[in-house]
């Protein structure tokens, strides 16, 4: 099989099917100024056309719980870069998609900011209880964020290591584990394989 070919599938079925159950967060938030943080949320429930009752209660429910309720009406430029990030990801979750692809979506944040999101994206996935797919060149995220860390090669991409991670403070945030004792073995053994296979 060539490397631009093969199947992606999401609980045996293909993805091509299932594109509704897939949300992408991009690097950037590449949230709309002409529209309010309100309207930017339910950008992808518009376009899929399935902005009804239930999901507009979703929706609020969701602003509500991640601290953008008093911005509804702002425009973009009006919210931080963290508060930017938070509604990007309401608006990937607003269609309650069952598998999320983050594709580095810290990178383009200061540190301080990118340690607070990074725990704010953190607590929403565990809360709605989704499964993420974080693309990071970050080794700190990955150990900090992940349960499961895929080291791959430089291209074409295969996959060089599986590395699960287990905290014994189960419940520990990603700035937590940072300060945790196994987070510097699991750097160093991410560190080691990039290293090896890079």
């Amino acid at each position: 099989m060539r490397t631009e070919e093969g199947s992606i599938r999401l609980n045996g079925e293909e993805t091509k099917t299932l594109q509704k159950s897939i949300g992408y967060m991009l690097q950037k938030d590449h949230l709309f100024e002409w529209r309010t943080i309100y309207r930017n949320v339910i950008l992808g429930l518009e376009i899929q056309g399935v902005l009804d009752d239930k999901s507009k209660d979703r929706v609020e429910q969701m602003l509500k719980d991640y601290g953008l309720a008093c911005f509804r009406n702002a425009r973009p430029s009006q919210l931080s870069g963290g508060m930017r990030q938070r509604a990007a990801l309401i608006r990937t979750l607003a269609p309650d998609p069952e598998l999320l692809l983050l594709d580095e979506p810290f990178s383009a944040l200061d540190f301080q900011t990118r340690l607070s999101v990074c725990d704010d994206v953190w607590t929403i996935l565990q809360r709605e209880k989704k499964t993420a797919i974080l693309v990071t060149h970050d080794l700190s995220e990955a150990v900090s964020m992940a349960d499961r860390v895929l080291v791959l090669t430089k291209r074409p991409a295969t996959v060089c290591a599986d590395i699960r991670i287990q905290f014994e403070k189960e419940k520990a945030t990603p700035f937590e584990r940072r300060g945790e004792p196994e987070f510097k073995e699991y750097f160093n053994e991410i560190w080691k394989e990039l290293n090896l296979h890079g």
